[in-house]
């Protein structure tokens, strides 16, 4: 099939968007425990609405694209995206912020679902690793920038001088200027549903590979001792990268004094662009080195940064938490992919349960806010040891039936 340019260049936006919107929670943190004067737990519960909503519709979104097609599901995804982007920006309280961000992920999580396939076919199967990579880069990219948007946006509000977002004044309440996001992803939302609706899209053949799957095979599956525990690893993984994104802010904030809007916020998007940074890295290393290898030694690095971020001074604890994401980059795929190496069919079904794992960036933030509250930020986010060292494991008792290919296999071959 000739190659779609102008489909791939629409996926590479979709991910742009769907990252855009969820990284930029972390920011947000402090300003919505002060704007609705919330414990740690409470502001926590925000984040796990939005990932348990993978959880609730991942396998559902799955099964439903076998039924509807790719337009269909990516219009509908948006407009429940931008419902849940209007109802927290026109009715700004802490139970409408629970649900917005609940009906938000419900939209990004049958987004995620429905883009994957689609760009195997616009962009051709043989371009697919170079496409799947571009996309990854594309999403840490609007990571990086989201808490920059977040950290101008807030300031300017402030700034009556600055006439280009009077807009936003009429709109946002003056304690709760963060809001004037939420208007800006309906209008993001709002504006794909057009670009989206206009589009011509290719007919998907789902692979084998692809599938959702029977409900009886996910419950084989789940029957397994190796898809429990790679599911227990996705969990640890998102769990690890937003329960530490997440609390950054509020950490410098609590512990030395930086300001969140500012100091904070680039601190959560140099995060990002770290680990965007890092995962370029991991891929020439995956290169040179068993997959399993790079797992351990990077997690290792990644819980020294940590350590340091947590019990370092002021400056050390700047510069450490960007390095986590710097580390925690190659975790996702390598797991990712020893899991799917790891079993010998109904990889499809399997790839739905492990995306399913995203809860984990619901579960653990939430953990962690809720030990903030009884033994303070700092101890509360000692839990990410768990995480990682449970990931650290995964390097040891992992038994992938098919090793990655490095160059050095390649010379023994000739």
């Amino acid at each position: 099939m000739k190659r779609n340019y102008y489909i791939v260049a629409l996926i590479m936006l979709t991910f742009f968007v769907i990252s855009f919107v969820t990284n930029v929670i972390g920011p947000l943190i402090p300003d919505i425990i002060s704007g609705f004067s919330l414990s740690l737990t409470l502001v926590a519960l925000l984040p796990f609405a939005f990932f348990i909503a993978y959880g609730v519709m991942s396998i559902p979104s799955g099964m439903l694209i076998e039924k509807y097609n790719e337009k269909k599901m990516m219009v509908v995804a948006f407009i429940i995206a931008s419902v849940g982007s209007l109802l927290l920006a026109i009715v700004p309280n802490y139970l409408t912020a629970v649900l917005s961000l609940f009906i938000i992920g419900c939209g990004f999580a049958m987004l995620q679902v429905v883009i994957n396939p689609l760009l195997r076919t616009a962009g051709g199967e043989e371009h697919y690793a170079f496409n799947s990579v571009l996309a990854q880069l594309i999403f840490g990219a609007a990571s990086f920038l989201s808490p920059l948007v977040y950290s101008y946006m807030v300031l300017n509000l402030k700034d009556v001088s600055n006439k280009s977002l009077n807009i936003f004044r009429s709109l946002v309440p003056a304690n709760l200027p963060w809001i004037s996001l939420y208007w800006l992803f309906a209008v993001i939302c709002i504006l794909m549903i057009v670009v989206i609706a206009v589009s011509k899209f290719p007919k998907v053949e789902l692979t084998s590979e692809e599938k959702a799957g029977a409900l009886e095979t996910h419950i084989m599956l789940f029957k397994r001792r190796v898809v429990i525990l790679y599911f227990i690893a996705i969990i640890c993984y998102v769990g690890t990268e937003q329960g530490t994104a997440n609390w950054i802010s509020q950490f410098l904030s609590t512990y030395h004094g930086y300001d969140p809007q500012t100091t904070g916020a680039n601190a959560v998007a140099y995060f990002w662009g770290l680990m965007t940074a890092g995962g370029v890295l991991g891929l020439l290393l995956l290169k040179i080195m068993d997959s399993r290898k790079v797992l351990v030694i990077f997690t290792v690095l990644a819980l020294v940064c940590l350590s340091a971020a947590l019990f370092g001074s002021a400056k050390i604890s700047l510069i450490a938490f960007p390095c986590v994401g710097f580390f925690a980059s190659v975790m996702y795929p390598i797991i990712f992919s020893l899991a799917l190496n790891s079993v010998s069919e109904h990889h499809g079904s399997f790839s739905g349960i492990l995306v399913t794992g995203i809860i984990g960036g619901a579960i653990v933030p939430l953990i962690i806010g809720w030990l903030g509250d009884h033994i303070g930020l700092r101890y509360g986010m000692l839990f990410l040891y768990l995480t990682m060292g449970y990931i650290l494991l995964i390097g040891f008792w992992a038994k992938p039936i098919i090793k990655n290919k490095t160059i050095f296999d390649k010379k023994e071959m000739v």
